[in-house]
């Protein structure tokens, strides 16, 4: 059984990292796998944050407080604990004929942990900003895709980076929607002791 799926994996990763070659995803691939690394991209995305947590709602400050918490948690988890337990190397140190459109990198592959961060940060997004859902999880899956076409992880790392990503966002959400409740429990009861005095 593991065999057949490691082949599937192996044939996925074919047909995304050479079927699919074109020169126009040959120029935007790499770009868009590397958005993190740019220095430009990572100076404008905290600019945006901190505006948004001085000049946002209340809400918005939330979200975006628990966007950076999630990708801690998530990151920590992928790159320090998950990738050691697995030790699966990437494709580009194992098969042959890799099209390969940055560095390879001498991490391990499963998972990958720009899958496991964009789709946390995308259901942290979309519980709080749900309009725009579909951009959020757009732009995940974009760049989770991308790590396959430049040759740097198996369609299963970008499928299970997904799910661990959306578990750790999912329990960082029932941990604040618990808290919240309990705050607001302990905000009504302060307020009825008020009135009733």
């Amino acid at each position: 059984m593991f065999d057949f799926f490691n082949s599937l994996d192996i044939s996925l990763f074919r047909f995304f990292n050479g079927s699919l070659c074109n020169s126009v995803f040959d120029f935007l691939m790499p770009i868009i796998t590397d958005l993190n690394k740019q220095r430009l991209v990572l100076v404008f995305v905290a600019l945006i944050l901190l505006w948004m947590l001085i000049r946002g709602s209340r809400r918005t400050r939330i979200a975006v407080i628990l966007l950076m918490v999630t990708i801690v948690f998530s990151d920590q988890l992928s790159s320090s604990v998950i990738k050691y337990w697995f030790e699966r190397p990437r494709p580009c140190h194992v098969l042959h004929n890799v099209h390969l459109l940055v560095s390879c990198g001498s991490g391990h592959s499963f998972p990958s942990s720009h899958a496991v961060n964009n789709f946390a940060g995308a259901l942290i997004l979309a519980f709080f900003f749900p309009r725009n859902k579909w951009w959020f999880f757009g732009f995940a899956s974009i760049v989770a895709f991308s790590r396959v076409y430049v040759g740097a992880h198996y369609p299963s790392d970008i499928a299970g980076g997904a799910v661990i990503g959306l578990f750790c966002a999912g329990c960082v959400l029932l941990l604040f929607i618990a808290l919240e409740k309990l705050w607001y429990r302990i905000r009504y009861h302060k307020v009825e002791e008020k009135s009733s005095s």
